[in-house]
Parts: C-alpha cells; structure tokens; sequence
C-alpha cells in the first residue's frame, strides 16, 4: 500500500504494520477508537490486538482493555475483541452479537448512556483517562491535519484527550470525501460555554478536518477496508402501514398549521422501519426537506438524489452495500449536501431544541401510559443500547416512536400494561405508531393516553387482554391518576419467560 494519502513528511516517518501498533497497547488501558454505526472504524490494529489478546490468553495472562467508541462498529473491532473476552468495559453503544451475549452473561460490563453525553462525560473526568486512541482517517494533509473517513464520532475528544494516538489511514474510503466535515472546536467546559453559534441545520461552524499533536502520535498504519453495514430488509407490509400511518399524520400537522409545509428537520433511528418511513417520505408530496441527525441510510440518499431532501447533516453513515456504491460514484454530488460533524454536535440538544427536530426512533416496548422501552428485553436483556434516542426525544419538537405492534411471531405484544424497563417516560413520549394504526398522546392526561394506545396501536390477540388490565385497575388500582395493579404489571413478561407467550 501506498504512502501517498499521507502528505506529511513527519507521519510519512511512522508508518509500521498493524501487528506493531497493536503491541503499544498494554493490558488495562482505557482505549478510544473511532467508529459510528458501522462507518470509519478502525479495521487492521484491533484484530492484531485480539490475537495479542488471544495469546496472553493461552498463556494464562490477564490482557483486557476498556473501550469507548462513536457509538457501533462492527465484527473487525467489537467483535474481533469481544470473541478473544478481551474488553473488560464498553461504552456507549454497541450492536456486536458477541459482545452482547458477554453483556447478558455478565462477563463484560457495559455503560449505556446517551450519545451527547459521551464527550461531555470524558472531559469532566467521569471516567479514566485515555491511554491510546485508534483513529481511521481517509488522508492526512502536508500541515498534519487528519481527514476523517465516514464517520466523526467523538474523534475530536480522543485525538484531544489521548496520551498516545494510532492513526490507521484507509485507502478504500474515497479522496472525494475532504471538505464533507464541519469539525466545531468551540466547546468549552462549565462555567467557561458559550452558545454554540449553528442556528440552521446546514450551517457550518468548524473546519474540515480533525487536528492532533503530532507528538502524540505514536503510529501510521495503511489500510485498505471497507466499512461493513448490513443491507435493509425491503419494506414489509408492516413497515409500509407505520410509514403510511406518520406520513399521514405529518400532513395533517401542516394542514393544521403546526408544522411549516416542508416539516422540521428529521432525525431519523437506524433500522428497516425508519428507513421504510423515509422511504415513503420520497414519494408523499414533500419537498425541501432538512435533515439533522446522527446517521445517514439508504432512504435519505435517495431522498437527496430525488430532490426531496435539500441537505443532511450527520454523524456518520450505515449505508447498504449498493448505497455504499452509489455514495462512492456521486460523492461529488454528495458532498454539496450532506455535513458530517461531531457526536457532541449531531446530538447536542441545545440545538435539537433550538432547530425543532421530528426525532423518529425504533421502541423495544412501550406501556400504556406511552413509557418507553428502547434497550431491555424482558427488563434485563440489553439488545444494543439507548444512543442518541433520548438526545431527541426529550428536546425535538415531536418525539415519534415506531415498532410492529408484535414481536417473536406474535407471541410478544409490543404494547404492555408497564414496560419491563424505561429509557424515555411519558413525559418525553409524543407519538407512537405501529401498523396498527398511530397514538398522538399530546396534551392527554394518563387515563386518556392508555386509552388512545389500545385503541390505536395495540394488536387485535392483544386488545382484549389489554383492555381488561385497564379497566380492572382503573376500578381497583391504590390510585387512580395512574392506575396499575402492581402484582400484574409486569406478568406478561413473567409468563413469555415461562411459556415463550404473552398470550393467556
């Protein structure tokens, strides 16, 4: 591989193998490595790091690390580490099946918390200090400064914080993507925050590429190795009845007047129904779309490439393999409108709130009085982490929450009478939409929430059951504001754990 992305004569000087960078990470650091949704992680000095791992293993050596990304990477980093038990703590997202499994065993221990509060919480020194980032980067131009690949992430706060830095330099991410970043370098810690100055969702504040101490940086490593994100399931019946079902809510919003005719900027969950919603968005009538979210998907590039969507600004990309493809051959196209920043940025809910984003984010669960469940199955069981849902939710201007209103061949009702764990209360909650049909639980008191859920969004086997739950303990409940009977609040998971079936 060639050196010619490297513009930098000093960088140029400390360029070595992956499997040596590897060796300058020691048991017990604190490790930082790139990395949002699938997108611009590093992808050679994590496996050689698992087979050092691996090895001190077999020898009968402690060797693990704690890991802090974006927010998911994907099998060369996540899972390469979690297969050889070598993380000991992650942090703040992840979606690996391995790490996941090591989660739920409680041999990893996992700190899920929201996206924007990842770079804000390392600054104050919640947690330990950063022994070594691993950072990909597409070039590094003759001052130094680093091009980021397809994602930023929290690189910023790593390359700033890290005692020691491993650059990996990625020939497959495209040359075309210098000048696609806006790197904001104007935060500050308390008492010393100024408004961070981005009033419109295509503003830019920063600059194009990341800066770091050349000191600190104790390697370069060549690669040249795609991103890995799976490809979107095409939308079902079920996804295409819940995006019918916001679209048509999102027009009569306009039409009464409470949204402008080109809505607010989305911010739009990864997964097959978010992008069913987006897909169908192409097609409903709208035009001069904004975007301000974490993460680009196949559905908002072909709203960009339609003229649907005027820019988007993101995080990162979970791009299909053929999305990937289109990305790469019209990245000039591509670079006119879409704006990559930081996590701490993307997920601000200073400015969620000033732009007045439509958040629209997937559910595990939700209860009748419209609690959220986005991480836990059955309460204990995380899948893969809140991250930047709550950012949205509780500072957008509508909080949308979407799921199929039954889960493992219908054998789990995604409406309950109380969720088995709560990542967004009532209080952040503005609409929930199944196939079923769709709840605007604005302005409507607990009993009337409750009310309007089961007679919108919950499944037909499920309805009954549900209605008999409500009514009983709006008879016989301690209270009545928020009436539950305790000792069968939460025995519809009991009994799916017992028999594999909520139904009776």
């Amino acid at each position: 591989m060639s050196v010619e992305r490297i513009l930098d004569p000093r960088l140029r000087e400390r360029v070595v193998s992956a499997e040596h960078a590897a060796t300058l990470i020691q048991p017990g650091e604190t490790v930082a490595m790139s990395g949002f949704t699938g997108s611009g992680y590093p992808k050679a000095v994590p496996q050689f790091l698992a087979r050092r791992i691996e090895q001190a293993h077999e020898r009968g050596e402690e060797f693990r690390i704690n890991l802090l990304t974006g927010a998911s990477t994907a099998p060369e980093l996540d899972g390469a580490l979690a297969k050889v038990d070598g993380i000991a703590m992650r942090m703040p997202f992840q979606s690996d099946p391995d790490a996941r499994k090591r989660i739920n065993a409680g041999k990893l221990d996992y700190l899920d918390i929201h996206l924007s509060h990842v770079a804000q919480h390392v600054w104050f020194g919640f947690y330990n200090e950063i022994d070594t980032a691993v950072v990909e980067v597409s070039a590094i131009h003759a001052d130094g400064s680093l091009v980021p690949s397809t994602s930023v992430g929290n690189n910023k706060t790593w390359l700033d914080l890290a005692k020691k830095v491993i650059i990996e330099v990625n020939q497959w991410q495209p040359l075309g993507i210098d000048g696609m970043h806006d790197v904001y370098y104007g935060t500050a810690l308390p008492p010393h925050r100024k408004p961070i100055p981005l009033v419109r969702g295509d503003d830019r504040i920063g600059q194009t590429t990341l800066r770091c101490d050349p000191d600190k940086i104790a390697a370069v490593v060549l690669t040249n190795a795609p991103d890995r994100n799976s490809p979107f399931n095409p939308p079902d019946a079920d996804s295409q009845r819940i995006a019918g079902h916001l679209i048509e809510f999102l027009k009569h919003e306009v039409a009464r007047g409470r949204l402008p005719a080109n809505l607010l900027p989305l911010q739009s969950g990864v997964g097959n129904i978010p992008n069913a919603v987006l897909a169908g968005l192409a097609s409903s009538g709208f035009r001069d779309l904004e975007a301000f979210t974490e993460v680009i998907q196949d559905g908002m590039l072909d709203l960009l490439r339609a003229g649907v969507l005027r820019y988007a600004s993101c995080t990162g990309f979970a791009l299909s393999p053929a999305a990937t493809e289109e990305f790469m051959r019209n990245i000039d196209f591509y670079r006119q409108r879409i704006i990559m920043r930081s996590q701490e940025v993307s997920n601000h809910p200073e400015l969620v709130r000033r732009l007045g984003c439509i958040g629209m984010n997937g559910m595990i669960e939700a209860d009748i009085y419209g609690n959220i469940n986005s991480t836990h199955v059955m309460g204990s069981s995380i899948m893969n982490g809140i991250g930047g849902s709550g950012d949205f939710a509780r500072n957008g201007f509508l909080s949308i929450f979407l799921s199929p209103s039954t889960a493992k061949n219908g054998s789990i009702s995604a409406i309950v009478p109380m969720v088995s764990h709560v990542d967004h209360t009532e209080h952040d909650v503005a609409v929930v939409v199944t196939e079923q049909g769709l709840a605007d639980l604005r302005g409507l008191p607990p009993r009337a929430r409750a009310r309007t859920l089961i007679d919108h969004c919950v499944h037909p086997d499920f309805r009954d059951p549900l209605n008999d739950y409500f009514e009983r303990a709006c008879r016989d409940s301690y209270g009545k504001h928020t009436p539950h009977l305790l000792p069968e609040a939460l025995s519809w998971h009991q009994r799916w754990l017992d028999t594999g079936t909520m139904k009776a």
